[in-house]
């Protein structure tokens, strides 16, 4: 019986780079905000602590919010 490589061999000298945590922190805790304010304004956002004001950001997200299942009437 012969065994299987689990690498290919077009793959073997293939160097994956590493990046340090220091570098990626930045971005993460930009995803991570970024993140948190659409969800914010998909989920909890019924105009009262709307930075706009009115309703015009619970009107765009309205449909969003009944797919995702957030309750909003």
């Amino acid at each position: 019986m012969s065994q299987v490589s689990p690498v290919p061999a077009s793959a073997a000298g293939v160097a994956v780079p590493s990046i340090p945590v220091l570098r990626l922190l930045p971005w993460l805790l930009f995803a991570g905000l970024l993140s948190l304010l659409v969800i914010f304004f998909v989920s909890a956002d019924q105009g009262a602590v709307s930075i706009p004001a009115g309703t015009a950001i619970h009107e765009w997200v309205h449909d969003g919010r009944h797919l995702l299942a957030f309750p909003c009437h």
